[in-house]
């Protein structure tokens, strides 16, 4: 079997060990990642690394010249358009898909200080009603929607500190004081004292389940006073057997996918 047989989409810890569970298999595969980030956090696995984002047509052609026979979409939970470009290269091309999904913990917390919201632009609206200083933790990709949805705030974006991420902060008109550049996930005692230094008299954050840190970015605002605004995931675009929300159900799938070949 080729190592393009097996395609594994997303540079996540997700992923990671998805491909770790595949390398136990002795399944030979490609991971595809959409930077060199992805490609560092891969580390050691033993398939092959694929580096740059695909669009719909080279998608396809890549399934396609690759004979690819299953598809493993463990991409970021927010990362909609790439799941869904996915699928339809998928259902063209013929080819299986599974999405693995990380289980969340969105309903572990309650609190009247904790604002669950389906988008960005929800986000903006109950941000808008607390004070100045809003801390962004959810990546670099939206900074540009986020400075047109709060144009009269001061933005606060922790990122990852790589080139290309601090180049789109300064394109979207964060300086020095607003720039946080460090890789997570922290502790709970990291993030209570990160907020006390930022000041932050509110932060948003994704439903990033527990290996994104999720309660352990949430609780120490509810603990400290401070409001937390968190952006619900989309729905998943595929459903039923082929959606796999644990390590277990992935590791269960990987068996019954081996007993065909």
């Amino acid at each position: 079997m080729s190592a393009g047989a097996v395609l594994v989409m997303g540079g996540t810890s997700d992923a990671r060990l998805i491909c770790q569970r595949l390398d136990a298999a002795g399944v030979n595969y490609t991971l595809s990642v959409a930077t060199p980030t992805g490609q560092d956090l891969a580390g050691d696995i033993r398939g092959e690394v694929r580096c740059g984002r695909m669009d719909f047509d080279a998608m396809v052609t890549w399934l396609t010249n690759h004979q690819t026979r299953w598809v493993i979409d463990a991409s970021h939970p927010y990362a909609e358009v790439v799941s869904e470009t996915l699928m339809r290269a998928c259902e063209q091309t013929g080819v299986l898909l599974s999405r693995y999904q990380r289980p969340e913990q969105l309903a572990e917390l309650e609190h009247p200080q904790l604002f669950k919201v389906p988008s960005l632009e929800a986000a903006c609206e109950v941000a808008k009603g607390f004070g100045p200083r809003v801390l962004l933790t959810t990546g670099s990709k939206d900074l540009a929607r986020w400075r047109t949805g709060l144009s009269e705030k001061t933005l606060l974006a922790r990122v990852l500190p790589v080139a290309d991420v601090m180049t789109q902060c300064a394109e979207n008109g964060f300086g020095v004081a607003e720039i946080y550049a460090m890789c997570g996930p922290f502790s709970a005692e990291f993030n209570a004292a990160f907020y006390r230094q930022c000041r932050a008299d509110v932060v948003i954050t994704k439903a990033s389940g527990a290996e994104g840190g999720y309660r352990e970015k949430v609780q120490p605002c509810l603990d400290a006073g401070i409001p937390c605004i968190v952006i619900t995931r989309p729905q998943p675009a595929v459903t039923g057997d082929e959606l796999l929300e644990s390590q277990q159900a992935f590791a269960r799938r990987l068996l019954r996918w081996l007993a065909t070949q």
